[in-house]
């Protein structure tokens, strides 16, 4: 009998793993598809966590009810969950909006470096500015989409269920984006500028327009995130896991290809989550640092793929429309691919 209970404790312990293991990998993949969507028109965008964070803590004083007791934070309206969603990726928008005017006309490492630097900025803010978001202490009790209407341990599926349908959703709309002819261009100006200029589009409109599209997808990750953890701190949306953590998906499983970059996610967070389940399996010098051993196995990734697989997991094709590809030839330049050139050609010099 107790060997039984322990069988049955485990499966049951297994299963909660992977349900939340699924929901956190399906909003990563979001991220990773909106930032795909950038790089598509060669958007270096190493502040992922700054759209991340201000979707998620827009949707949660939103949603919150007025602050109580040491608790100081603005809004605390109590709107619907999917209002709060909705002024997330509005959010993401106008951060987009603020940020691109001055940089998309510079060259993308000023866009890298602003963009970095926004995430610090934004982060130091929450972090310090009285009766704003709660500064350190963060932001608790952050309910969950349908929360009420389900009780037990049954929400799990609802929030696994709520996350998959918005990554299907965003999945059909990237897709669709990227084949049509405004995705074309975005490839065009990605993989020579000068000639799309020549052809008579507007590069920095293009530029734009996938930059606030990413951006916006990014806010409603963030307020998914937000609302199924039901905590946030500035200490949440870390460069490494905000931005970086993404950046590895999109090299691991192949820029430019949106079905590469869901394998990528579920790939990279495998790792991720996955490597401190055998933390008691390994010796106790091994043991008490696998936190550290999993961001080495993140690092050994990314190395692994820009030396012998740049064009990650699945490549990206060339596509001449919706319904056209240029079949089994050289893919497109990939993400991995261009970024292990540029460091080939700073060390060089």
């Amino acid at each position: 009998m107790d060997q039984l209970i322990v069988t049955l404790v485990t499966f049951d312990g297994a299963v909660n793993w992977t349900v939340g293991f699924l929901t956190t990998v399906a909003i990563f993949a979001i991220l990773a598809l909106a930032l795909n969507v950038q790089w598509s028109v060669g958007i270096l965008n190493f502040g992922v966590a700054a759209f991340f964070m201000v979707g998620a803590y827009v949707s949660a004083v939103l949603t919150l009810p007025p602050p109580e007791g040491l608790e100081a934070y603005v809004a605390g309206w109590g709107v619907p969950i999917p209002v709060g969603w909705i002024f997330a990726a509005v959010a993401g928008a106008v951060l987009a909006i603020l940020l691109g005017i001055p940089t998309l006309r510079l060259r993308d490492d000023f866009l890298a470096i602003a963009t970095i630097g926004v995430a610090a900025i934004l982060r130091s803010i929450a972090n310090s500015v009285e009766g704003l978001v709660n500064r350190s202490r963060g932001l608790n009790g952050i309910d969950g989409l349908l929360q009420d209407e389900v009780s037990g341990g049954g929400y799990r599926w609802v929030e696994l269920a709520i996350a998959l349908a918005v990554l299907i959703v965003v999945y059909w709309l990237v897709s669709r984006a990227t084949a049509s002819p405004w995705g074309r261009t975005l490839r065009a100006i990605r993989d020579n500028e000068d000639t799309a200029k020549a052809s008579g589009k507007n590069t920095v409109r293009f530029r734009m327009g996938a930059f606030i599209l990413g951006a916006m997808l990014m806010g409603l990750a963030g307020a998914i995130y937000a609302h199924r953890n039901g905590t946030i701190s500035p200490l949440t949306f870390t460069d490494l896991l905000g931005t970086f953590f993404i950046w590895t998906m999109l090299i691991v499983g192949g820029s430019g290809n949106h079905r590469g970059v869901v394998l990528g996610s579920l790939v990279v967070g495998f790792f991720w989550f996955g490597t401190p389940l055998i933390q008691e399996s390994l010796p106790d010098w091994l043991g008490s640092r696998v936190f550290q051993v999993r961001q080495l196995l993140i690092g050994v990734l990314i190395v692994v793929f820009l030396l012998w697989r740049p064009q990650g997991l699945l490549a990206e094709r060339d596509r001449v429309s919706r319904f056209v590809s240029t079949g089994p030839g050289e893919p497109s330049e990939s993400l991995a691919g261009s970024l292990w050139q540029r460091i080939r050609t700073a060390v060089s010099r």
